[in-house]
């Protein structure tokens, strides 16, 4: 029986923090959404046998009320299967709004579980994440002077996590700088205990795994933390040599690469992909004037493809260069963003049905998008790809005939520029 429960407010993210626990020991399913653990320990095999349960919700971007909503049914679900102990899980860039949906979630969750107080700790040093006298770093930029200043759903304007965090919770913002990290677990959970931060949300600065390691030393008894993957870091699992998942395809079964992403990553890993897979980008155009038909027309490319060399996945992809980004939506047309979402999870269904076993999708929504459109359940974590990507083996049905399928779901910012041509050796 699970006793860590955690929600991740993308799917990428779930799968992410489910691969740093399935290597710290933990046997760890990825549950799509509050029904699927709502079904039971039965469903798809796998809850009842699991030490950690990850919920993967779309609830990012998601109106505020709506994210509260679905977080809250996720984690009475949770706490049904018998966790006993909470992570919410949201990206290590702190994407979000001044209106949320970090503060609103964290807020919710403490409410529900009859905590006063918990950790905010979006750092994750494998990916380039940092978090230094309170202010968030990308690598060596600033958040506010990296390319998430410029990101199309949630820009951030801002590298200092108390000031972004502060208008967004009802609850006292602090911070733990790195010099009390640096003093050991003791240090930290005294400055926890101090008065001062008997209801607060605490930033805590972390620069390495090791600092990680110390941060969730000192928490080990909180019912909830809250951060990037990273934290996990310093957990510790039961079963420290359980295989994963075994890959669902062989060699040489079709793939296809589905990126919807925008972000300066994704764009880089599409460049280096052109010269290398057999492509086509996503016409905004002919899919707001005939959508069914200009799907058709992907999926009959991608097709014909497999025909001519099946080791070679096709890349079906929405942005290039910045440039390619729809500077203005006709007045009353849908979204690019929603747009994008909605063909590239047509695609997957119709190319799961036509044969493709491996998929990889690079995108926060797109992801939530394509498996909810393929009416996935469970994902069992697999082989990793990259820090934050992992394949997953899931079991899906999306027009009523079940396939078992390797999914790669990529955040738009992780992964090596070859991440599109090389993720599948790790398929072995």
């Amino acid at each position: 029986m699970p006793t860590l429960g955690a929600l991740a407010d993308d799917f990428t993210g779930a799968t992410d923090l489910a691969t740093m626990l399935v290597a710290r020991g933990f046997r760890t399913v990825v549950a799509v959404g509050p029904d699927a653990v709502a079904a039971g320990p039965g469903a798809a095999g796998a809850l009842a046998e699991a030490d950690a349960v990850v919920v993967a919700l779309k609830s990012r971007t998601a109106p505020v009320a709506e994210a509260v909503e679905v977080s809250s049914r996720a984690l009475d679900a949770l706490r049904a299967l018998g966790c006993r102990r909470f992570y919410f899980k949201y990206c290590s860039t702190f994407d979000s709004t001044p209106r949320g949906n970090i503060g609103p979630v964290a807020d919710a969750l403490l409410q529900a579980l009859g905590e006063r107080r918990t950790v905010v700790v979006p750092s994750f040093p494998a990916t380039g994440r940092t978090v230094y006298r309170g202010r968030l770093f990308v690598h060596d930029d600033l958040l506010d002077e990296s390319p998430m200043r410029n990101h199309p759903l949630t820009p951030m304007r801002d590298s200092r996590v108390e000031r972004l965090l502060a208008p967004q919770t009802a609850h006292p913002v602090s911070r733990i700088g790195l010099d009390t990290v640096r003093a050991g677990a003791d240090g930290v959970r005294a400055a926890l205990d101090d008065p001062a931060r008997a209801d607060a949300l605490t930033v805590v600065d972390a620069v390495d795994d090791e600092d990680l390691r110390v941060i969730a030393a000192a928490t080990e008894d909180f019912g909830l933390v809250t951060g990037a993957a990273g934290l996990a870091v310093g957990l510790t699992g039961p079963h420290p040599d359980q295989a994963r998942a075994r890959p669902a395809s062989r060699p040489g079964d079709p793939g296809v690469v589905l990126a919807g992403s925008a972000s300066a990553a994704t764009r880089a890993q599409v460049a280096h992909a052109l010269g290398r897979l057999p492509h086509r980008r996503l016409d905004l155009a002919g899919l707001r004037a005939d959508f069914d038909a200009t799907v058709a027309g992907l999926t009959a490319f991608v097709r014909a493809e497999w025909a001519a060399d099946p080791t070679r996945p096709p890349l079906i992809y929405a942005v290039a260069a910045p440039e390619d980004v729809e500077s203005a939506t006709p007045p009353g047309a849908e979204p690019p963003a929603t747009l994008v979402e909605r063909a590239l999870a047509a695609c997957a269904v119709t190319l799961v049905d036509a044969g493709a076993r491996r998929l990889q999708v690079a995108g926060g929504e797109t992801s939530g998008a394509v498996v909810t459109a393929l009416r996935a359940r469970t994902l069992g974590i697999g082989a990793p790809i990259a820090p934050g990507v992992t394949w997953a083996r899931a079991e899906v049905c999306p027009t009523g005939t079940a396939h078992t399928v390797d999914l790669a779901l990529k955040s738009g910012n992780f992964g090596d520029p070859d991440i599109f041509t090389q993720a599948w050796e790790q398929l072995v």
